[in-house]
């Protein structure tokens, strides 16, 4: 079973790299590929972050 400061530090990486995702997509322009592979990513780690914080009873119900 994982400690809770590692899923912070978890949570933490994950905001991290979903911020670099969105950024990317908003930085420059892209082919359709690049840009699906960003948008991908990006709502990926929306989905981590909140299982994250409902792990860490931040969040009542991760499926809202």
């Amino acid at each position: 079973m994982k400690e809770m400061e590692e899923i912070r530090d978890m949570l933490s990486q994950a905001n991290e790299t979903k911020k670099q995702w969105f950024d990317m997509w908003h930085s420059r322009e892209m082919n359709i590929h690049q840009n699906a592979e960003c948008l991908r990513n990006y709502t990926a780690l929306r989905g981590v972050v909140k299982a994250l914080l409902w792990v860490l009873d931040e969040v009542e119900n991760p499926l809202e």
